[in-house]
Order: C-alpha cells, then structure tokens, then sequence
C-alpha cells in the first residue's frame, strides 16, 4: 500500500541533524538489548485467558521475532502490508511489532472492546492482510466475530488466534512452533525488506470530530522522538521499571510501555485486566517505578484500601492524562503513596506527550494546569484570525512537535499541519503567564470517557435512525471517576415513547462498543437552538452538569 506520509526532506534533515531523529528501527534496538544483556528480563506478564505467566528476556524476545517475521513472510505478507493486532496487554504486542518492522509490515493495534460495527470499518480501511485476536477475553468469543466479518474483508488473508486449538488458524502453530528461522535466509529477507526510519511502521485509530475514526500514521522516528522527550521528562534510568495496565493497543500503553522498553533495554510489567489491587501487587514485587494512565487508573490505586497492603513505594511516577485531575484525588495520592509524583499531561495520538508538569512544579500547576510544552515541543493559543491571545484568554490551542504524525491514511487533506508546522489540536485552552496551559474544551465534539475518546457524532447518527427520536444530541456529564460520560437528550416524534432500557438495547443491537454507550437519557420537548437552527450543545452541558449516570433499572 502506498501510505502517502506526508513529511519532507526538509523536516527529516533538520530533526535529523538536531539529534532528535535516530534513523534506527526498534529491531535495531532490540538486537542491541539482546546483545547487551541476553538475559535481562524484557516482559513480565499474566495472561487472564489461560492463567499462563510469562517472563521473556531479551534473547526470548529477539528469538522469536526473528521466528514471528520468518512466519509471516511465509504466509504471504509482504513489504507495506497492515498487520492488525487486536489483543489485551500480552507479549506477543512486541513480538509482532518487531516482526512486522523487519519484514516491512505495518501494525495497526486494536482495542480489545472493538466489535464487528468499528472492525469493519478499521479492518477494511486499512486493507490488513492480517488479524491476530485472543481465543477469548472476557468472556468473548474473537475467532467467531472474526468469521462473521470474513465475506466483509476481501484484503484478509489470515486471521491468526493467540491460543485457538485449530492448527489452520492458531498463532502457536502456525507462527510460534516452527522453526522458520531455519527455513529462510533472514538475512537476506530482512535486509531486503526492512523498514526505513521515516517509512511509516504503525497506523493507530483515533476518533475525531466526524465519529469516522482516523488512522494516524507513524515512522520510527516520530515514536522515537516520543522516546527521547519522554526519557528526559521522566528522569528514566536503566534502573526504572514501566507498569502498564493501560491497554497497549492505545498509543500510551503501546509506546510507553512496550516500545520505551525495548528502546532501553529495561523491564515492563504487564497487566491485562485492570484490577488495583492486582496492579499493586504487581508494583510491589516486580518494583515498578513509574507508569502512565488516566484518571481512574490513578483514582482506583489510590483509593482501594485492599491494595495498601502491598509495599508500592518504588513507583515514583504516575502521569495522568486524558481529563483534569481532580485536586482532592492528587490530596489523597499524597497521604497514600507519598513517595509518587503525580504528573500531569496532555498529548494526542497524532503527537505524544506534548505539555506536562515538572517534579518541583507548584502545587497549583499540577492542580489548574495540564502543563508546559516539553523541550522540542510547542504550543500556542490563538484566536479565530490566528493571533496570538494574552495569558488567560481562551482560544483555539495548536500545536507544532518533533514528534508530529506523518499524516492520516488515506486522507491526506486531513492532515492539517499548516507551513510552520502548527496543527489545529481541536482542543481549546488558555494559557497562564508561565506557558502552562489548561484545556477549556474541545471544539471537535467529542466525550472523553476515562481517557477513551467517544466519537459523538457516531452516536447521535444511530440515534438518529431510532423510529422514536426525532432530535438527538449527546453531551459530556461530569463524572468524578471518569472524568466524562455521555448524556443523551433526544426529543421524540409525536405520540411515540422511548426509555433508557430501550436506548441501551436500540444501540446495542447496532453493534455500539459499551464505552460508547450514554449513560443518561433526556427526553425534552425542544432544543436550544441558534438562529440558524444549529442545536446550542453549551447549554445542554450545563443542564448536565447536574445530572447523574442511570442504570438500566433506572
């Protein structure tokens, strides 16, 4: 596939030549761990689907993706294929992405939440050649959503299952039990087919102001820029260990976790389920030092007094992105866990960790702000004629990075990256006199729901097509552990009835994921409207501001 990355020779000499871009590959990186420290442990990890614990070191973790590469080229993927992975925080998430970047494929993670309505849609835009799924996770059934979807995906070639017991479709038996390492010239393939830094190695979807996901593209050296500002903010050593319990198949949990790692050479720690107490334990022994997540990762560790009673003293760090902080949650984390430092952040998929606050920041900082840009990093807010606001005034907030995307797949008029290099955020913000920032809103509509974006454009449109609805709007409704849920209000067609149940039962036989799901219903005789009839969403968020989550009793 051609991927259009849009990024000029001019960005990559001049990145290139201020020692911000490597121009290496994680294969590079890893084969360098492996060669440094053979037998340093390179992933830690439980899998909640067959109760397997695993502890790989970096020769186990070179070792088979060298096999895993070997593999996949044998069954037909070539140079500038997608290879989908929609699995929970297991191992093979690095295996396959190193196997992928020395054959040239290019991995698309996928959330495990993700039913047949996004699938078809991510799966088909991206033309994957290949799906890696679980046999089960929670309690669902992969390999039969995956046949369902087959006649929908004429570009699928393999759908490989992590455990599955047939031999034609099982990721054991076809890609981890044979040797084909020993069947193939890697050398030969690897050097012919080997990913360049600036090729594109990675496409994450992102859910933007249309409810159509984008997928972001990356190269090597755009995540490797990531690496490198997050190492200096983090104060990284060979020494710290990465717990991650958010998922990898979102960037956070991908990058910070599984690709800083073989970056460093250093231990991570996962965990499939999120359970705090489990998450403690984990801490304790293995002495994790640092993570990242959203606000209720950090509320939960905090505030689960089972999981005191483990000695969680060497985590240190614990950046929390995606929704404000609340003060009395940062207050209780202090009397907790006095050792951790709470960092605040904002970033995008398309960018990274863009603004943060700093160890020795005031308290008021990590409380009212979500941070400074980092170094190499930059932002500004800026009204509707692109002028510059004073501190304190709200605007429109860009951005321009060294660790800005290369653009989305297939939509290159999307990519909004303007002659200077600032790109529309969709966020808005005010500044204060120190540069830190505080995002205000957002103006591409969407809900963050514990740091997962819900595209509401998606939601209202299925609302929309209920025989009872005549209006719909969805708003976010504060919530204190989650930041955001979503309120739906509607206004229904004369003599016609709708109830909560019944929403939840409508969207969920359209084939709406559980996170998107509202989790209030409204039903008003009338909209709040301009006068050119656009529904006035301010003043909805303000009603629901109020309002608090129903349960399908309600």
């Amino acid at each position: 596939m051609d991927f259009q990355a849009q990024l000029s020779q001019a960005r990559i000499d001049f990145l290139t030549g201020r020692g911000l871009w490597l121009n290496r590959s994680f294969a590079d990186a890893l084969d360098e761990a492996a060669a440094a420290s053979p037998d340093a442990i390179a992933i830690v990890g439980r899998s909640s689907m067959d109760g397997s614990e695993t502890r790989m070191t970096y020769a186990e973790l070179q070792r088979l993706s060298v096999r895993v590469a070997a593999g996949l080229a044998a069954h037909g993927v070539e140079r500038g294929d997608v290879v989908a992975v929609q699995l929970p925080n297991w191992w093979h998430f690095a295996v396959l992405y190193v196997a992928c970047v020395r054959i040239g494929a290019v991995i698309n993670p996928l959330m495990p939440v993700f039913r047949e309505r996004e699938l078809e849609y991510m799966l088909g835009f991206a033309e994957a050649k290949v799906w890696v799924v679980p046999r089960e996770f929670r309690g669902f059934d992969y390999p039969a959503m995956a046949q369902g979807l087959r006649a929908a995906l004429p570009a699928l070639r393999h759908v490989f299952v992590v455990g599955g017991p047939d031999p034609v479709s099982s990721f054991e038996a076809c890609l981890l039990a044979p040797a084909w390492e020993a069947e193939t010239d890697t050398a030969a393939l690897f050097r012919v087919r080997r990913m360049g830094p600036n090729d594109v190695t990675e496409i994450m979807y992102t859910s933007g102001t249309t409810g159509t996901p984008k997928g972001v593209m990356h190269t090597a050296n755009t995540l490797m820029c990531k690496i490198l500002l997050a190492t200096e903010l983090f104060h990284f050593t060979r020494d710290d260990v990465i717990y991650m319990g958010s998922p990898l198949a979102h960037q956070t949990g991908f990058l910070y976790a599984v690709l800083f790692s073989i970056f460093h050479g250093t231990k991570c720690v996962l965990q499939d389920v999120w359970e705090p107490v489990e998450a403690s334990r984990l801490i304790a022994e293995e002495g994790c030092t640092l993570t990242l997540g959203s606000t209720p990762f950090l509320s939960d560790l905090v505030r689960t007094e089972a999981a005191r009673r483990y000695d969680t003293s060497s985590l240190r760090l614990f950046l929390c992105s995606g929704a404000p902080i609340p003060r009395v949650l940062v207050e209780d984390a202090q009397k907790t866990h006095p050792n951790m430092y709470v960092m605040s952040a904002w970033g995008m998929t398309e960018m990274g960790i863009t603004t943060a606050t700093y160890p020795g920041d005031p308290a008021e900082k990590v409380l009212d702000t979500d941070g400074r840009a980092l170094p190499h990093q930059a932002v500004r807010v800026i009204d509707d004629e692109g002028r510059a606001l004073p501190p304190g005034v709200e605007g429109r907030l860009q951005a321009r990075c060294a660790t800005t995307f290369v653009g989305y797949l297939k939509r290159p008029e999307a990519y909004g990256v303007d002659a200077e290099g600032w790109i529309e955020t969709g966020d808005n913000a005010r500044m204060d006199a120190d540069g830190y920032i505080r995002i205000t809103g957002r103006s591409k509509d969407i809900i963050i729901r514990g740091g997962e974006n819900v595209p509401v454009v998606e939601v209202e449109e299925l609302l929309y097509r209920h025989p009872a609805v005549e209006d719909a709007a969805v708003v976010a409704m504060p919530d204190p552990r989650l930041g955001e849920r979503g309120c739906a209000f509607v206004s229904l067609k004369p003599g016609a009835s709708l109830d909560f149940r019944g929403m939840v039962e409508y969207l969920v036989s359209c084939r709406m994921m559980k996170q998107y799901l509202p989790e209030r219903l409204e039903i008003i005789s009338a909209f709040p409207r301009t006068p050119s009839g656009k529904i006035q969403k301010f003043k909805l968020r303000e009603q629901a501001r109020t309002l608090t989550p129903m349960s399908v009793g309600d």
